[in-house]
């Protein structure tokens, strides 16, 4: 009985201490996981830090001689702040107090930079150039990194864990090497301490690291920012759709059990609406943010670093708009507006077999940031390395941007930053004449030679062709005996352009372009030779065609044919075919799309075939004797039983077979049977959007685009109809 009681006795005291333990838990004062001995913060700014405690709890904040105070709220979250100090590489520490004491030792005041994108960010100083002379003289105690772990998340997170780091031999090497150089120069430079929190993620997308807020102030954005608030719990989209789920569920099981009690079959359950279904990948929208961006929103910085685009670089001027998102989103929340916001143009690189020309529309797109207030670019096309996506000196790269915050930011107006950049175009008789700003006393080349890649085209130039550059002061003027009168100029336009002009500081050049540009049916004979019948907006297929013009009555007597197609897919440059022949029939109403209602129905050679297109792969060429077309509003197989040269009687190719119903699929294709090429297809077009359009042969198991239902996948698609008056 006395062991009963004792042992009754020590339970009772073990739950009191229990309890009185955990309400000790729950009262504890805490800040968040990156708030480390060593850390810096942002000078002549209001130092806002941030924690939890209990609700209502009073809370003590005191760094060096400043103090300052806050409760929390009913959340149990408290806010401080803390005047602005000046910079000091004074250790101080910082303490926290409510019921409980936090205590952050060797803290720095000095300037706090936040330096994210994907991997050229984040590649360190052990796998850049000079990494073992660089780590062993990295012996800059005020230099401390911050290094955020990897961590995705559907949520924003407002706390994450990290260490900040002390620069030695022992650490250096695994920092983020742009970082790293660029606090270096700014610390021989400002002689106060540099804080570099580095939150980047090799291979990521710039989706990822964007704020909702971000992608909600961009129009263009509109459809990722509705599939983020479609997936976040407590927005009107959100609820509307679960709620509607739920309500058909609910039903559907009323139902069940109805036909189950009947012995009735059951019909399948409604499924799960994906609209709903949480992202899951690191690289879907807001990911990255929330997981990695989110808890340090708030925590003061002069400005942000990124180096990042790889994984985007096929968007073209998208990208801009995304980046608008991006650097609007982060300002926006920052509460620190318009702060600076320093990038680098990816370098040229080898993507392949990749278009030549996709990574100039994107080095165009990197550019068009420049015109958001407070923003600045490195150009490297200089010291890039076309078969490694990673150049290894990212010396220049961290001199570069340094360069950029000490001119902008910090007063140093005898700093080299930027590049030049192209100004205005002179139109000449013959020439074209460019003129750079910010070239530091004019244009050099950093080789003595010419100037090189630039282009220059103009009306029946026959596309873009290589130009004499002539430097003379902050001008460059362009000549080509290939160019009469030109009208426009690109320069380093070539995924592999390495361009030898320079700034008279010797930055380089970055791509650009300029002018109008002559369009494909510019150089055509359209306008002297030939009538337009047929105007046709491929965005307006269906099972009823409606012209933009249609005037196959004026079209008169005529003796040749031309079709005109022109197809833009995004981040693509517009691909254009022109296809003419002589005539195979007098009635102008059967030669645009055979609808059944058009009687055309057409499998049979055309003579005196002529091609011209910008398309790589197609054969152009001048009466040409192997055309053929195939018009039908049909059915049709691969099976050539026209005999065609050369056609398969297993692959859709130059050599179908129409057959029944009358009123099916439909073709509408000319080919160059020698060449085994189809020109021009437009295939099933009832369909709409999903009807089959191209210019060559197709990639797939077809060769005349049938089945590929690709007709969305370009933003214009225009086809019209010429006639040759006799």
């Amino acid at each position: 009985m006395i062991r009963l009681r004792f042992l009754t006795v020590l339970f009772c005291v073990f739950v009191a201490n229990t309890i009185s333990d955990l309400a000790s838990v729950e009262a504890e004062v805490k800040v968040p996981g990156f708030y480390t001995d060593h850390m810096v913060l942002q000078r002549q700014m209001p130092i806002r830090l941030r924690g939890w405690a209990d609700p209502g709890e009073a809370i003590t904040l005191q760094l060096g001689t400043e103090s300052a105070s806050a409760t929390a709220d009913g959340d149990g979250q408290w806010k401080a702040e803390l005047p602005a100090m000046e910079a000091s590489s004074k250790p101080t520490t910082l303490t926290i107090s409510g019921s409980n004491t936090i205590t952050i030792k060797d803290v720095l005041i000095g300037e706090v930079w936040l330096c994210s994108g994907q991997s050229n960010m984040e590649w360190t100083v052990a796998q850049c150039g000079d990494a073992k002379k660089e780590i062993a003289e990295a012996n800059y105690p005020v230099i401390r990194h911050l290094k955020i772990g990897h961590k995705p998340s559907t949520v924003p997170l407002d706390d994450l864990s990290a260490k900040w780091q002390i620069c030695s031999p022992e650490t250096a090497g695994s920092f983020s090497a742009c970082s790293y150089y660029m606090g270096r120069q700014l610390l021989k430079e400002l002689d106060v301490p540099i804080g570099l929190v580095n939150s980047s993620w090799g291979g990521t997308r710039i989706e990822p690291w964007t704020a909702p807020s971000g992608f909600a102030a961009v129009p263009k954005l509109s459809e990722i920012h509705s599939s983020v608030m479609g997936r976040t719990p407590g927005t009107e989209a959100y609820e509307s759709t679960l709620n509607q789920h739920i309500s058909a569920t609910e039903d559907w099981l009323n139902s069940a059990k109805q036909s189950a009690a009947a012995g009735a079959s059951v019909s399948s359950s409604p499924t799960f609406p994906a609209s709903l279904v949480p992202f899951t990948r690191h690289q879907d929208p807001t990911m990255l943010y929330n997981g990695m961006i989110h808890a340090l929103v708030g925590y003061p910085i002069r400005g942000a670093i990124w180096y990042q685009g790889e994984s985007n670089h096929a968007e073209g001027m998208l990208y801009f708009e995304k980046k608008k998102a991006l650097i609007g989103g982060w300002r926006d929340l920052w509460r620190q507006e318009d702060f600076p916001f320093y990038f680098v143009q990816i370098g040229p690189y080898n993507y392949g077999s990749e278009d030549p020309t996709i990574l100039p529309r994107f080095w165009e797109a990197q550019e068009a940031v420049l015109k958001l207030p407070n923003t600045g670019m490195v150009v490297i096309n200089d010291i890039a390395t076309l078969n490694n996506v990673h150049p290894p000196n990212k010396q220049e790269v961290g001199l570069r941007l340094a360069n950029l915050a000490l001119k902008n930011d910090y007063g140093r107006s005898d700093v080299v930053a930027g590049s030049p950049r192209f100004e205005s175009l002179k139109v000449s008789p013959g020439q074209l004449v460019l003129t750079f700003s910010n070239t530091g006393g004019g244009l050099k080349t950093s080789d003595g030679q010419t100037a090189s890649d630039f282009e220059i085209v103009g009306p029946g130039s026959d596309g873009f062709k290589p130009a004499i550059a002539k430097i003379i002061g902050d001008t460059v003027v362009l000549t080509s005996s290939e160019v009469k009168a030109p009208t426009a100029f690109r320069f380093a336009w070539h995924k592999l352009a390495e361009p030898n002009l320079r700034g008279g500081t010797g930055m380089p050049v970055g791509a650009v372009r300029g002018g109008k540009e002559p369009s494909f049916a510019d150089n055509l004979p359209i306008s002297d030779e030939y009538s337009l019948v047929y105007d046709l907006d491929l965005s307006k297929l269906g099972p009823q065609i409606q012209y933009d013009v249609a005037v196959p009555d004026t079209a008169g007597e005529f003796d040749r044919v031309a079709y005109l197609l022109e197809l833009k897919a995004a981040g693509q440059n517009l691909k254009s075919i022109f296809v003419s022949m002589d005539a195979w029939t007098n009635d102008a109403s059967k030669l645009a799309v055979p609808t059944l209602g058009s009687g055309a129905v057409w499998q049979t050679t055309v003579n005196n075939l002529t091609v011209q297109s910008n398309v790589e792969g197609v054969q152009s060429g001048s009466n040409l004797k192997s055309g053929s077309i195939e018009f039908w509003p049909s059915n049709y197989g691969p099976m050539n039983s026209a005999k065609v040269p050369n056609a398969s009687d297993s692959v859709y190719d130059f050599g179908d077979s129409a057959n029944d119903p009358a009123d099916g699929y439909g073709s509408m294709q000319i080919h160059n049977s020698a060449a085994q090429q189809t020109l021009i297809a437009v295939n099933h077009w009832k369909v709409g959007n999903k009807a089959d359009i191209g210019i060559g042969n197709s990639s797939g198991r077809t060769k005349d685009w049938t089945f590929t239902g690709n007709a969305d996948t370009y933003s214009k698609k225009r086809l019209r109809v010429f006639v040759r008056k006799k």
